[in-house]
């Protein structure tokens, strides 16, 4: 399922550093921590009619992460938040709106992988496009399992939501050539850990199974459904789970804030047969569309 491009984003501004530009004139130094070696955390983020979608948990995960990496004089989240304001009003963005917000080690005094090269700051970067979710939530996916395995916390923490992102660029390689929509992914021991760009769920027998959060990124969606599912009496499971119990599932979902909540119908050529006739992700769905006035924050108030 490839994007297409939306004529809506020819003339978008783009926040990099302290000004907005044109999408033409979005340029970083070649300097920039993020050119020379990946060194810079992002977080991706949906605007509906209410607002930003949980905005101060995208914030959270951004700080902790820059911490993480010992990114020295990050922005306040105040400057950041009226960079988001700036960009969305100026390309009168209000809905259908993804946002790539990313914040680099910023730019260093000469090339080199040392950290104490960067001396000015981080940069940081608001891409705001009109997009809405890139998946049919009806239509759902097609997956296969990908050799390349998921980072654990042995080689590179998946808790720290970085730029360093070529293991799920080439599991995606593997499900573009074999001609599905994305790919699964492993953990080292072989358990599920996620898919190359969403968190997975598993329904069976009414329960809802998801990986722990050990070689899978703690998505924000994924603890969002997490936290719908207990409110709503759906047993929810945390665990290791094997590719057996995938192919054996009655549905199976990903999310994340480019597809939302995403009904996964084939897994390696097997059609989940869903034997029960479950309808917990169609539920699921209705539950997550509901929170949106709950958990936005208005343009206005950033």
């Amino acid at each position: 399922m490839l994007q297409q491009f939306d004529k809506r984003n020819k003339n978008i501004q783009v926040w990099v550093g302290h000004d907005l530009v044109h999408r033409d004139d979005a340029k970083i130094s070649v300097f920039d921590s993020s050119v020379q070696g990946g060194d810079a955390v992002w977080e991706g983020m949906r605007v509906y009619q209410q607002g930003v979608y949980c905005l101060d948990r995208h914030l959270d995960r951004l700080e902790d992460s820059a911490l993480a990496m010992a990114f020295e004089k990050i922005p306040s989240r105040d400057f950041i938040r009226k960079a988001i304001k700036a960009t969305l009003e100026e390309n009168g963005m209000t809905t259908d709106t993804h946002i790539r917000l990313t914040l680099t080690r910023g730019e260093k005094i000469t090339s080199g992988m040392d950290p104490r090269l960067n001396q000015n700051g981080c940069t940081l970067i608001v891409l705001a496009e009109w997009k809405p979710p890139v998946y049919d939530n009806e239509k759902g996916i097609r997956i296969i399992t990908s050799t390349v395995r998921r980072n654990s916390p042995m080689h590179l923490d998946s808790k720290i939501h970085h730029n360093n992102l070529i293991n799920n660029i080439l599991a995606k390689i593997q499900a573009n050539h074999a001609g599905v929509d994305s790919a699964l992914m492993l953990d080292n021991l072989g358990f599920i850990a996620e898919m190359n760009g969403t968190n997975i769920f598993l329904v069976k027998n009414g329960r809802l199974l998801t990986p722990t959060a050990d070689a899978c990124l703690h998505g924000i969606t994924r603890g969002l459904v997490i936290e719908i599912a207990r409110e709503n009496a759906i047993e929810v499971e945390e665990r290791n789970i094997s590719l057996t119990e995938l192919y054996a599932a009655d549905e199976a979902f990903g999310t994340g804030s480019m597809g939302e909540l995403t009904p996964i119908m084939e897994v390696d050529g097997r059609i989940l047969q869903n034997r029960t006739g479950s309808q917990k992700t169609r539920e699921l769905i209705k539950l997550f569309e509901d929170t949106h006035q709950k958990w936005s924050t208005s343009i206005a108030n950033l």
